[in-house]
């Protein structure tokens, strides 16, 4: 196994712009250790082969923390839910990825990851724990949706919830749900 890199693009929308917000609880730097981290416990692999999704495991996914309002219009135009959410995924891996030898060298793109600052922060208050443990769990879900993970029933929910819970801890990060 190789070292496995990771491009990150984290899209301040929210923090930047608020002019009566803080600064955001969690740095470039700790975003980038996160999903670094989280892909090297998770090394995706292809479900045909079990090899690397990318041989040389280059990676690189889009953060984008933003308000209730941005995500409410992404909601209702990619899910026809007119309300805001507290996190989005849009994988590109769900699009064929054209196999050329040329492409080794450049990351694979895994995708969006969009989360909802004002929903973040109630729903870190109803938990009793910090923003920034929140942005945490949300991200880690997110990440697993971008890797193939869903939850369309009780059980694939609690699998994905216990792994997010490992991803967590990882970082150390307990969370008490």
């Amino acid at each position: 196994m190789g070292i496995m890199h990771v491009e990150l693009s984290v899209q301040d929308c929210f923090f930047s712009t608020q002019p009566s917000a803080e600064t955001s609880p969690v740095s470039s730097e700790t975003w980038e250790i996160w999903f670094r981290r989280w892909l090297e416990m998770l090394r995706p692999t292809d479900p045909d082969d079990e090899l690397p999704l990318h041989p040389q495991e280059l990676y690189e996914l889009s953060l984008r923390l933003t308000d209730d309002q941005d995500i409410q219009v992404l909601n209702r135009q990619y899910r026809q839910k007119d309300q805001p959410t507290d996190v989005l995924s849009f994988a590109m891996l769900e699009v064929e990825y054209p196999e050329f030898d040329e492409l080794d060298e450049e990351p694979l793109y895994l995708g969006d990851i969009i989360i909802s600052i004002e929903t973040a922060t109630r729903q870190a208050q109803q938990h009793e724990h910090s923003l920034e443990t929140e942005l945490a769990w949300l991200s880690a879900h997110g990440l697993l949706h971008l890797l193939g993970w869903d939850h369309p029933d009780d059980e694939h929910l609690e699998r994905m919830l216990d792994q997010q819970q490992v991803l967590l801890n990882s970082v150390g990060i307990a969370v008490h749900l």
